[in-house]
């Protein structure tokens, strides 16, 4: 089971285990001192036993264990008198019960910083793959579920699993310390109990394969309500200015539903086998106390003994349907496991070299060899390209532009060059170093990126400009928000720089949180420059302010633009034309122009709109 994979976090917390089954250990061995001193009790109560005129000769067993206690507390009646006797067998009981329960806590208290702490790294290691899964991953998946899997699915693992570990370390000692006490009073008695034991133990079994299925139906289900909401909240405008709230209210009450239904199945088959299990156990006690009867009518036991016997297997009982209830949700939990691992063995795809290049400066030129990519669809057997035998210079310090028809390849063009991606045929060249050679940090510190749906964070505005640097001041940020001229919106705001802009930056206008994200791209100051359709969504206006800030970031570097406004790009070194994963045309704005080509046709197109 993909449960069992979290265990492997224990070996974290090595002291905290062994202090665990020791305090354990302890409250278990008090707390059975605390029974065994009814034996005593009900024997001067009620003078059940006659004690012996002297001590046979010492055997570790029940017999000999029952002639010493009968001997010892005859003894100190004699001395002492009944209300002393009395006194001191009630002060012994408190006197362990209090052992046991300072035990008891100190094992909790020490296992404490392992159940929170297993947690945390679970949650670490889950969120710092997310970072370094390809671009592709996420192209394919429901942010939702990722969430689902982030808090849920965790949670459930923390209840599961790492409750399970705290009555792992418990439970299995009382049923290991009182099974000892009960094999030593009698084996023949204990022996009719584990008759039983293999039908409840193939029962609860098969309650625990249906339940199983059904959490993990439950999982998945629930990822699917997350999503659902994901994009109910992302997607808010939309649904209101075409009226939808009821349909998409109903989309979600039935997907709601659907995982109540399967969750209430869940709680029926979890909840039957506690009574089950309680069920079984006490048929076994029934068999004990006839026959157990049967043995003290015969005076083959002492009752004393017997009713410590029976106290005894009570005990078991709750272990017994602690130990259920463990598997049960570990059952539950494995559902939550497997989607997490799942999500955690998700092939990177985007490797790294052992001691990998590490790339100081840019100084020649960017160049595509005979680059072909292409997706694998899981339905079809050949592959489906998205470039094809791409060949391409890019000189240190021009400006390349890219442009064709949508779906020509252009984003996946330049999304090879960071490393979102990488070619399935052909390599990528940095002065000749191919980019599978690099460090990946090392190659993304000298690559800037504008796209159209910039990315901003729910910080303040000096937080999103310094975005992943630590060594700037406030001096450095508002050079940047100069030069992307940004300062002069970012001066009228209520507190400045210090200002949060909300949710994804949408405090914001489109222009202002577009040129926020040039400011960004400023201050990393990357030698490489890649600009993705950065004003293609802006209206004339905000366009014109942040193509002004863009002709400022763009002096002194290697720039790749991608475009669908090609009046923004004439003055550009060279014009790659592309058109299914092809490049079709290449030249100056003049010259593509002169060929009366593709280029030509897509200016006119624009010219005559």
């Amino acid at each position: 089971m993909s449960v069992w994979r979290v265990f492997r976090y224990l070996r974290f917390y090595p002291w905290n285990i062994a202090a665990n089954l020791l305090f354990n250990s302890l409250a278990v061995m008090f707390n059975m001192f605390t029974f065994i001193m009814i034996v005593p009790f009900v024997e001067l109560l009620f003078g059940t036993a006659q004690p012996p005129t002297e001590l046979p000769p010492f055997s570790f067993d029940q017999q000999y264990l029952s002639l010493w206690m009968t001997f010892t507390l005859s003894h100190y009646k004699s001395i002492y008198g009944l209300w002393r006797c009395l006194l001191a067998i009630a002060l012994g009981y408190l006197f362990f019960s209090l052992l046991s329960n300072a035990c008891r806590y100190a094992a909790q208290f020490v296992i404490s910083p392992m159940r929170n702490g297993i947690t945390m790294r679970l949650r670490n290691d889950l969120y710092h793959h997310i970072t370094i899964l390809p671009v592709s991953y996420f192209n394919s998946r429901r942010r939702g579920d990722i969430i689902s899997r982030m808090s849920n699915d965790i949670a459930d693992i923390e209840w599961g699993v790492l409750t399970s570990v705290i009555s792992l370390g418990k439970d299995p000692i009382n049923i290991i310390f009182f099974s000892l006490a009960l094999i030593f009073i009698s084996p023949r008695l204990f022996l009719y109990f584990l008759i039983i034991l293999p039908l409840a133990v193939w029962l609860i079994g098969l309650i625990g394969k249906s339940l199983r299925r059904n959490s993990h139906k439950g999982q998945t289900k629930l990822g699917h309500l997350f999503s659902i909401l994901e994009e109910s909240l992302s997607g808010i405008r939309v649904i209101r200015s075409f009226n939808r709230e009821e349909a998409v209210e109903q989309h979600f009450a039935e997907a709601n539903e659907s995982y109540t239904r399967t969750m209430i199945r869940v709680a029926q088959r979890r909840e039957l086998s506690s009574p089950l299990s309680e069920v079984l156990i006490t048929l076994g006690l029934v068999f004990i106390l006839i026959l157990g009867g049967m043995a003290v009518l015969k005076g083959e036991l002492l009752s004393s003994v017997f009713i410590l016997f029976v106290i005894l297997f009570a005990r078991l009982i709750p272990p017994v349907q602690s130990i259920v209830r463990v598997y049960n949700n570990l059952q539950k939990a494995n559902a939550a496991a497997q989607r997490v691992f799942e999500l955690l063995d998700a092939d990177e795809t985007i490797y790294e070299k052992e001691n990998a290049t590490f790339l100081t400066t840019f100084a020649h030129h960017i160049e595509y060899r005979d680059v072909s990519f292409s997706y694998q669809d899981d339905t079809k057997d050949t592959p489906i390209y998205v470039l094809r035998d791409i060949n391409l210079i890019i000189p240190k310090n021009k400006t390349i532009a890219i442009v064709g028809p949508s779906g020509a390849g252009k984003t996946t063009l330049v999304d090879l060059l960071p490393r979102f991606y990488d070619c399935t045929q052909g390599q990528i060249l940095i002065d000749g170093i191919p980019l599978t050679d690099l460090n990946i940090n090392s190659l993304r510190a000298h690559i800037g990126l504008v796209s159209q749906n910039c990315i901003l964070f729910n910080d303040t505005v000096a937080n999103n400009i310094a975005f992943g640097r630590t060594d700037y001041s406030i001096d450095d940020v508002r050079r940047a928000a100069q030069v992307a001229h940004a300062d002069e919106f970012i001066s009228l705001l209520e507190r400045g720089y210090n200002t949060p802009i909300g949710d994804r930056g949408l405090n914001l206008s489109g222009g202002q949180r577009q040129r926020l994200s040039i400011a960004r791209a400023v201050l990393k100051d990357p030698p490489i420059l890649i600009l993705d359709e950065a004003t293609s969504a802006l209206d004339t206006e905000s366009e014109q302010a942040v193509q002004h800030a863009l002709d400022q970031l763009m002096k002194g570097r290697t720039c790749i633009v991608i475009a669908h406004r090609l009046s923004t790009i004439r003055h550009a070194d060279e014009i790659i034309v592309m058109n299914q994963g092809h490049i079709v045309e290449r030249g100056t704005h003049d010259q593509l122009i002169a060929q009366n080509g593709t280029y030509r046709r897509l200016v006119d197109m624009q010219s005559f709109l």
